[in-house]
């Protein structure tokens, strides 16, 4: 494939030429043909002289019209598109009247989506909690708003948008926007704040909301909306946390929507509007620290953005570093230092199954020069970035000392794309006419960010927490079922967060003694398994049941994998299946059956994962 930007390997536009400033939306949505038509009105910056074409990103759209509006009027311009690159999508050349000035530069593109594009997900009325109502939904990170707009799709360019949705009059549309204006059958947003293609992003359907705060909701489908708003109660509270960290919170509206089971994420931090996933639902907010998450990423991705995803882990470590202070200002230092290290074990597993093939990945900052964003996808930006950050905040002093750098660093980057020498240098400049100056020539860059496998240096956490869970871990791996049946310290009560921990240590342990139907049935009894409602521990049973090949249980993995299309727990069943001669066949066959059901990031890894591409 090979780089196919200057700035951005994953993108044939060229910022570094021409920039896009504000983009005007007129669609219309068609549920019968699954498609978006209408047109996008770009302004544009030309940055050069003589610019003779643009380019941009498109997947499998339809153009029809590329028209330049200049002075009252409107030229028709001659456009192409290139042949598909697999995973990544096609060059749209739109060619210019030679002479093009430096400056504003107008230009509308009438189209129309793919039935299948990438970044939308339709779903009919069966496949919807209420079984009346149609709805679709986008998912643009981290490439595929090509699929959606003819577009810059690169972090590096932020633009404002507005948009005019034509929808069902019966249905409700919601974007990562403001609602500006609501018609019959029609809604008008503006998004003020620029942001990147992927941020942009729609849902509609049968929707209603309940208040979390004076300027947050919860959308979700009738039947569960309640529910949500009970889950989701503290999100005021984790907003006004992030704000005290962070710096002011500039979207105005903090929105959550509770998507239908087929969305891929956890959660996707749409400006104004998350996304999240219903699995989140446990019934006691065990599981709400993903909105914590999201919630961060209002300033840790979504204000300084990374330029492009080679440095993903700008946003991503950023965020999860800026989460686990929110659960630590929320519940306590023991409750941070235990969610770091359970990250770790998660980062474990991910480096072993999911990257054993292609260390590379495992780096801090990767090279996409041949690799599409979504097959480099994996926690390692996530976890090896958080701690990487936890590292530095040690070195220079611990929080009183990092925090405020902290706040220095997203102000000086507010409304930018970065890369990772941008923070280097902010690192650099806020502490080198400091008394911690002397801590900038300990940090070994190289070998956080271009060394594969684990971090370099785990920092010192508290271990308390984490000990009970190993400790369980040994317990359960090490011993009969004999002897763990009149064993004491298996009925210590341990809280939610540590079951999910100690069932994932447990799982990674090499060897598990007398891993049995009678050992699942008692793991099941002693932790009350079987009635729980939270999908963390489910997934992490399931994982068990496979890895002691009780082949009669089958039947309840598959049905799990079914029950929801988030890929944290999808790929790693299809996974552990496809190492299962016995079962891979009967996986296969499930995942033909339900894979048009999924997103295509979806489908597209676990078809990899299975090994059918």
């Amino acid at each position: 494939m090979g780089r196919l930007g200057v700035v951005d390997p994953s993108s044939y536009s060229q910022p570094d030429l021409i920039t896009t400033e504000h983009s005007a939306l007129n669609w219309k949505v068609d549920f019968g043909a699954t498609k978006i038509q209408g047109s996008v009105l770009h302004r544009f910056k030309v940055l050069t002289a003589n610019l003779d074409k643009i380019l941009l990103d498109v997947r499998d759209i339809n153009v029809t019209n590329a028209t330049l509006l200049a002075g009252g009027s409107e030229l028709p311009i001659n456009f192409f598109i290139s042949d598909a690159v697999d995973d990544i999508g096609q060059k749209l050349t739109l060619e210019l009247p030679s002479g093009t000035a430096k400056g504003s530069l107008n230009v509308r593109i009438d189209y129309e989506t793919s039935s299948s594009a990438s970044g939308l997900q339709w779903l009919n009325p069966a496949q919807t909690l209420g079984k009346e109502h149609p709805y679709m939904f986008s998912q643009c990170q981290a490439i595929h708003a090509r699929s959606v707009i003819p577009c810059q799709d690169t972090p590096a360019v932020k633009f404002t948008y507005d948009a005019t949705v034509e929808h069902p009059t019966e249905l409700t549309a919601l974007m990562s926007a403001l609602i500006d204006k609501k018609e019959a059958g029609k809604t008008l947003f503006k998004q003020e704040v620029p942001i990147p293609a992927y941020l942009v992003a729609i849902a509609i359907g049968k929707l209603v909301s309940r208040p979390l705060g004076e300027n947050s909701s919860v959308w979700a489908e009738e039947a569960i909306v309640d529910a949500c708003a009970e889950e989701f109660s503290e999100t005021a509270t984790m907003l006004k946390t992030a704000s005290e960290l962070c710096g002011p919170y500039v979207w105005k509206q903090y929105d959550l929507l509770v998507m239908p089971p087929s969305f891929p994420y956890g959660g996707m931090e749409n400006p104004c509007l998350t996304f999240v996933t219903p699995t989140l639902l446990a019934g006691d907010k065990s599981l709400a620290d993903v909105v914590a998450h999201e919630i961060a990423h209002s300033w840790t991705g979504n204000l300084v953005t990374n330029k492009n995803f080679e440095h993903f882990w700008l946003n991503e470590g950023f965020t999860v570093f800026v989460e686990s202070k929110i659960v630590g200002r929320m519940q306590g230092a023991k409750e941070l230092d235990f969610k770091m290290l359970s990250n770790l074990t998660d980062l474990q597993e991910c480096i072993r199954t999911q990257l054993d093939k292609t260390p590379e990945l495992t780096k801090l900052v990767v090279d996409l020069s041949n690799c599409g964003p979504d097959d480099a996808f994996s926690s390692v930006p996530y976890i090896k970035g958080s701690t990487f950050l936890r590292y530095l905040e040690d070195l220079f002093g611990g929080p009183t000392v990092f925090e405020p750098f902290l706040r220095d660093y997203l102000k000086k980057y507010a409304y930018k794309s970065i890369e990772t020498k941008d923070f280097q240098s902010a690192l650099y400049d806020y502490f080198i006419d400091t008394d911690k100056k002397d801590k900038l020539s300990a940090v070994d860059w190289d070998l956080w960010l271009k060394t594969e496998g684990m971090p370099p240096v785990i920092p010192k956490f508290d271990e308390s927490l984490a000990n009970v869970t190993k400790e369980l871990a040994s317990l359960w791996s090490s011993k009969s079922v004999a002897e763990l049946t009149d064993s004491a310290e298996i009925k210590k009560t341990i809280s939610i967060h540590q079951l999910i921990d100690f069932l994932g240590k447990l799982i990674e342990c090499k060897d598990i003694v007398d891993l049995t139907e009678s050992k699942i049935n008692l793991l099941e009894s002693t932790y009350n398994l079987k009635s729980s409602k939270n999908a963390e521990v489910r997934f992490r049973l399931n994982r068990l049941v496979i890895r002691a090949r009780l082949i009669k249980r089958l039947e309840e993995v598959l049905e799990f994998a079914n029950s929801n299309f988030r890929m944290k727990f999808c790929r790693p069943i299809y996974r552990d299946l496809a190492g299962w001669p016995e079962a891979k066949p009967a996986a296969i066959r499930n995942f033909v059956s339900v894979k048009d059901q999924m997103m295509a990031v979806c489908s597209h890894t676990i078809e990899k994962d299975l090994g059918l591409k």
